[in-house]
């Protein structure tokens, strides 16, 4: 590790890291996130497949080391840690590799697309004895937590909802950010790309129709941090009750069993501008609801709406902890993990409860 700095009088290592993959992520959060933590993190190389991206990005952010591929930038040395941002069908081939060089990897969700990936990923992880962190940040929004810790004053839970209806990306990121869109990308690796994740898909839940395969990568992606988040809050549900998809696999409802309630879930990505996530739970007493933001635009607050019957009254409160956003506090954790050797939540194993969940949504889907 690099020179440390002082911090309340205890010197933290300043951390080395490479990033892997320039896109919208990397430029929008990622990147300017490390930037704002300059006694935590100092970025050393980045790489992409795009020589524009490598170039323009790397010149926006100072890089001083810049790579094609993802072997150079980790075979080059010089590095504590790599985060692993680019498309979903090279995580694992990167966090393997990164893993065996010794190096400390936070993934962006999903870490994998297929079982067979998470064990590979697993078995780099105990072989290295380096921390391996997936990409779940609402899970370390501040409010997210304050609910946790609010749900045994519910006085029994009745009902939940976890939804995410959203825009694309896209359009809230183009109102609100420059983004380098590159061109210098090749048929030929888009259409590798493709067949790589077709393969994946395939091996994990069998060969499906399109719109189911659809409906796997829509619950790998944006489904996964839903999901993730409810399992932290409420337990893993014993199964699924029923579950339906639509649009070709772009929407999906499902009934989560949770023995004396339900779990509804709802999920699509449409044409608005807006952004609308919520985890809401009901409980005889009381109710809480978590609303997060897009992520695309830094320190929206991620806020808890709470509803209390005190007597005739009824209240409702918002709380907003702090507009330090979730991928901050997430990358603080990061370092503090691989700095003090403790476990973060956001594991291997914890994301492949979330793979088994999907797999068990797939099935209900094909009914």
């Amino acid at each position: 590790m690099s020179a440390t700095v002082a911090d309340q009088g205890a010197a933290r290592p300043v951390l080395r890291v490479g990033v892997i993959g320039l896109g919208e992520v990397a430029q929008v959060v990622h990147l300017p996130v490390l930037a704002s933590l300059p006694d935590l993190f100092e970025v050393r190389a980045v790489c992409d497949l795009s020589p524009t991206l490598v170039q323009q990005v790397g010149d926006a952010f100072g890089v001083p080391h810049r790579h094609a591929t993802a072997t150079e930038l980790i075979g080059a040395g010089d590095l504590d840690a790599v985060l692993v941002l680019n498309s979903d069908e090279y995580h694992t081939e990167c966090a393997v590799e990164a893993l065996e060089h010794g190096l400390h990897v936070l993934v962006e969700k999903p870490m994998c697309l297929s079982p067979r990936e998470a064990e590979r990923v697993i078995e780099a992880r105990d072989r290295s004895q380096r921390t391996l962190m997936v990409g779940y940040m609402r899970r370390f929004a501040p409010a997210f937590l304050e609910a946790k810790a609010l749900l045994p004053e519910l006085g029994g839970i009745t009902f939940a909802r976890v939804h995410d209806v959203i825009g694309r990306n896209q359009l809230i990121v183009d109102q609100t950010s420059h983004v380098i869109r590159p061109t210098d990308l090749g048929r030929a690796a888009l259409e590798e790309r493709w067949e790589r994740g077709r393969r994946l898909v395939t091996e994990a839940i069998g060969d499906v129709p399109a719109p189911l395969a659809g409906a796997y990568r829509l619950l790998c992606g944006l489904g996964s941090h839903d999901l993730s988040a409810m399992r932290e809050l409420l337990g893993p549900p014993a199964g699924v009750h029923a579950a339906r998809m639509w649009r070709d696999g772009g929407w999906i409802a499902a009934l989560l069993d949770y023995g004396d309630h339900v779990v509804s879930y709802e999920t699509g990505v449409d044409e608005q501008v807006r952004f609308d996530a919520h985890l809401e739970v009901f409980g005889q007493h009381a109710s809480l609801r978590v609303q997060y933001d897009t992520p695309y635009v830094r320190h929206l607050p991620t806020t808890l709406h709470v509803e209390r019957t005190d007597g005739e009254a009824l209240t409702r409160s918002v709380l907003r902890p702090h507009l330090k956003d979730p991928y901050t506090y997430e990358l603080e954790d990061f370092h503090a993990c691989i700095t003090t050797g403790r476990a973060p939540k956001t594991s291997a194993e914890d994301f492949v409860a979330d793979l088994d969940l999907f797999a068990e949504l797939v099935r209900h889907l094909q009914k």
